[in-house]
This record gives C-alpha cells, structure tokens and sequence, in this order.
C-alpha cells in the first residue's frame, strides 16, 4: 500500500504494544538525504550534494558558485517488507505498509561569501498496517474488527546560510520550522493496556478511577486506542516546533575536504487530537468513548557527524562520515493521555534508546562529462535494547548497501537517482515472537541550475 510520508522528517512512534509506526533506516532518521549522498552510503559532510545539504550539513552549501543558484526538485519512496509470526503458535501476520513516499524541494543562492535558500526536506516516514484479523490486531485470539496501523511524520521547513571564511573555511547554520503529526490505530490486551497505564504513575481520573470500569477493563479480551484521520499528507494529532543546526567544512588541500555538523535536538510541542478525534474501546465494554489524545514531548534527536572526502583522481571521489545519534535523550520513553468529559488516563511506554554510531562510506567515479556513477555503504547498530524490541515497531534494520547514477540531462539541469538496500534481518522478542524487516528505498532529484 502507498502512502504519503506527510512532508516528514519520518519518526515513527516507538514501539506501541499493537501498532507502532516502523523506522527501518537509521533508527527514526534515513540513511540518507538527496539521491547524490544516498547513492554514496549516505556520506554527506564533506560532499557537493545539492540543496538536500541544508538537512545535513549546511556548509556544504557554499561549494556552489559564486552567482549562481539552484532549484532541487525531490522524491523519496521507502519500502520496508516486514513480517512478524509467534512459532510457538503458527501465527504469522504480514504488514501491508509497504511504500511510503517522501517529496523535498529546495532553493539556494550564492552572492559572493554567502550562500542561502529555503526548502523543506523529509527525513524519513513510514509506519506498519495489520489486518483486523491479525494477531497483531487481535492479540487475545478474537478481533476487533479494528486494523492496527499508525503513519506519523516530523516535517521541516528550513532556512540555511553559508558563509566562506576563507578561501580555505565555511560555515554554516540552519533554522527550522518543525510540524509532526501522527495517525494510530492500536489493539492491546487489556493487561497490555493496564500495564502502561501503571507505567505511567499517574493515576486515572474520573470514569477511568471507577471500580466498574477497572471491571470491564480487567475482563475485556481486547482494548482500542485509536485516532485518525486517513489524510495522506497529515495526522490527527499534530503539534509544531523548531529546530536548528550548525556545520563547517575545511579543505586541507585542493584534493581533500575536512566536515563536520550538529543538529540539535529539537523542541517540538506536545502532539494533540481535535478534543472529540480520539476514541477508546473495549471488548464488552459498550460503544467507544469519544475524547482527545495527547502525546507528550516527543522529540528528534540530536545528531554529531564528522566526515572527510578525497578527490583520489580527476574521475573518482571517495567520501566517508562518522555519525553519533543522540536517541538515549530523545527516546527514553513513550507517554500519551486520553481525555474526555468523564476522565483522564495516561499510558507510558518505556523505550531506553542507546545513543546510535553510523559509519558511512561512498564513491563516486565519473565515467565523462554527463554520467556518474556512485556506490557506498551505511553501516549502523540497533539503538533498541532486546527487552524493548516490539513487533510492531521493528526497527531492528541496521546495514544498507547503496547504488547511484547522475545524468547531465542539459548545460543548466541534472538528474539523480539512487537505490538503497537494507537486508533482512530476524530478531527475536523475550515472548518468543520474531521480526523480519528487509528494506529497498529511491530517491529521485531533478537539479536546474540559474
């Protein structure tokens, strides 16, 4: 099934006991950004890239030349494939979020020392759909008549500037104009659904305190969260923020370029519903209560990168990065309330990220004046502790092999394409359930120079 990514830097949401949204690169971020660093592995900080650089490292912007601007026009599709079964059961539930697309546009000028633009880039956006017969759906052995899915998304708008120091040195910053949003449809044991509303320490208010309903709640075989509103390019819940970064590039010689970026984490407000978007069930338990969700400081993460190119020979570019992801700050936990004129009642999910390093390495051979040819790798560990790893939120990918072209098409417009590939891996949950997840992304970007 194809869906929109909603303009988004794609966060999924972590690991819901019954739908949680599927981030299958590096963690919640991509691989990479822009066909031309994808294609070489996701190697960014100290390449020509284009206008995708302003979502890395902004600096790299000032390699254009002086008087000159440039218009990038993106798409992304991300295709994850996964499957989760219980062997212990025979049970086997596919997911039929299955491509996702992603569009980016950017503009950029250089005048003199500085170099400037807008665009808005996505950094990722998928999220997992399971029949309503599943037993991802239907976790105690009898539907819902509810499919589990959720599709949330972190978009940016972004305002980069370049500055050359020096013939030598360049600086760079962004500022970013931030939106999320999110769609869930979740199906949980009611013992599921019990256990983080105690995680959460808070204690329900109003209906959700009364004995009757802790009843119903305790003999229930399945309990709903959902709230959605099945647009493609935005998500029932929705919040705004911001978000910035700060990059450098020095070359060492005429051959060798030093980069380096940090974007810090961001400041996103707390995600709401419409007060009547959210609704909540229970089996046995009467129609569903209508009320509005909350999900609170869900944040991206702050990202260290350093990288280094060399222009090996007038045909060949190698690049390589280092990247160390801040999720243990962002991702400690997963905490949402519903209320209504009758309650409240928060549910936390505890997630404990571990801090991620990637490793990217990339070429780039120009066979002549109009085509390049471009390979790299993207190599990454598993951020989720194995206590925490949740078939619905199997983010368990962690290698991708990268493929890649550019095409002259005209004096003043280029054309680039890359193919990403994540081999399936297999991880098992401490229930003894196991999470397959293999990965085939695009990108394709049309470039017009003024």
């Amino acid at each position: 099934m194809t869906r929109s990514a909603k303009l988004i830097s794609l966060t999924p949401l972590c690991a819901l006991l019954a739908a949680g949204s599927v981030y299958a690169t590096n963690g919640m971020l991509m691989e990479g950004y822009g066909p031309i660093s994808s294609g070489m592995g996701g190697a960014s900080q100290a390449i020509d890239h284009g206008n995708a650089a302003m979502s890395q490292n902004p600096a790299t912007l000032g390699m254009m030349a002086d008087g000159t601007a440039r218009l990038d026009v993106a798409i992304g599709f991300l295709g994850p494939d996964v499957a989760s079964s219980f062997p212990a059961m025979g049970l086997t539930a596919k997911s039929g979020g299955t491509s996702y697309l992603m569009p980016a546009l950017g503009y950029v000028k250089r005048n003199g020392a500085y170099t400037y633009g807008i665009g808005m880039f996505a950094q990722g956006g998928m999220g997992t759909e399971y029949d309503a017969t599943s037993f991802m759906s239907a976790p105690a052995g009898v539907s819902s008549a509810i499919p589990s899915r959720s599709e949330l998304g972190v978009g940016n708008l972004i305002f980069p500037v370049a500055f050359q120091v020096s013939p030598d040195l360049t600086v760079g910053a962004t500022l970013k104009f931030m939106w999320s949003s999110l769609d869930l449809k979740m199906t949980a044991t009611s013992a599921q659904l019990g256990g983080m509303m105690q995680a959460s320490g808070v204690a329900p208010t109003g209906a959700f305190a009364s004995p009757q309903l802790q009843a119903v709640m305790g003999a229930a075989k399945w309990a709903n969260i959902s709230f959605s509103d099945d647009n493609a390019f935005t998500g029932a819940a929705k919040s705004t923020g911001y978000g910035a970064s700060v990059g450098a590039t020095y070359k060492v010689n005429k051959d060798v370029m030093l980069g380096g970026s940090f974007l810090l984490k961001s400041a996103l407000g707390d995600m709401k519903t419409s007060p009547t978007a959210a609704s909540m069930s229970l089996d046995g338990g009467g129609p569903a209560m209508g009320g509005q969700i909350t999900i609170f400081d869900f944040q991206m993460p702050s990202i260290l990168a350093l990288g280094t190119s060399w222009q090996a020979s007038p045909s060949l570019l190698l690049a390589a990065e280092l990247k160390s992801i801040g999720w243990s700050d962002s991702m400690k936990s997963f905490k949402m309330r519903f209320d209504n004129a009758t309650g409240s009642a928060n549910f936390t999910m505890q997630q404990d990220w571990r801090d991620q390093t990637v490793l990217n390495f990339g070429l780039a051979w120009k066979a002549n004046e109009a085509f390049t040819l471009r390979a790299g790798l993207n190599l990454a560990d598993n951020p989720i502790p194995d206590s925490y790893v949740n078939p619905l939120f199997p983010a368990t990918v962690k290698n991708h092999v990268a493929l890649g072209f550019g095409y002259k098409v005209a004096p003043a417009g280029d054309f680039n394409m890359s193919l990403t590939m994540a081999p399936k891996v297999t991880v098992t949950t401490p229930q003894g359930i196991d999470i397959s997840h293999a990965q085939t992304n695009m990108q394709f970007m049309y470039s017009h120079r003024f």
